[in-house]
């Protein structure tokens, strides 16, 4: 199992974090790719992360599922990364996974990705899940689409991807070890 993870300046760190955590606790191999032309990410509360990769020089055919945590601007940086729309799009093509969290939701929105589908998102932004049905749940998976709502759902969304990447079991034992 191999997931890339976006990372612009202005993203919500603990989005990024907590996710990520909670596949690396189940053994998934994380990336963390910088759209931001340098490895240096500065969040939106002023946290500089480093990514492992430029998003320049990644390949993303062997990802199992590409997420997009959200904050603002780091959603805008995100969906003005042309780059990443595209890999987006082609991975979606493929049949293959794709989370996002918060704001980053409407960056599948306003990229077809959503249409048909149910999803969620931080209050604001549910005109951007272009074609999608807002349910206003914490975590919504419809076929290989999963979003989440906000930061207070982060782990919850990283939950549900070490279910759905691994197992169940996978998933009661990360929850178990980190006591939520």
């Amino acid at each position: 199992m191999k997931i890339y993870a976006f990372l612009a300046d202005g993203m919500e760190e603990v989005e990024l974090l907590a996710v990520t955590d909670c596949l690396q606790r189940a053994k998934v191999e994380t990336v963390l790719v910088s759209v931001m032309g340098r490895k240096e990410v500065v969040s939106s509360h002023n946290v500089t992360i480093v990514a492992d990769e430029q998003i320049e020089d990644v390949d993303v055919a062997d990802a199992d599922l590409l997420f997009l945590p959200g904050g603002m601007p780091g959603t805008t940086n995100l969906s003005n990364c042309a780059l990443l729309i595209e890999m987006l799009k082609k991975h979606a093509a493929a049949g293959k996974r794709i989370a996002a969290i918060c704001a980053a939701p409407s960056v599948l929105g306003q990229n077809g990705l959503l249409t048909g589908k149910k999803a969620t998102c931080y209050p604001g932004f549910e005109n951007a899940l272009i074609g999608a049905e807002y349910t206003g749940e914490k975590v919504v998976t419809d076929g290989l689409i999963t979003t989440a709502k906000g930061m207070g759902a982060a782990i919850d969304l990283g939950l549900e991807l070490v279910k759905i990447l691994v197992s169940g079991e996978e998933a009661q034992r990360v929850c178990d070890a980190i006591y939520y």
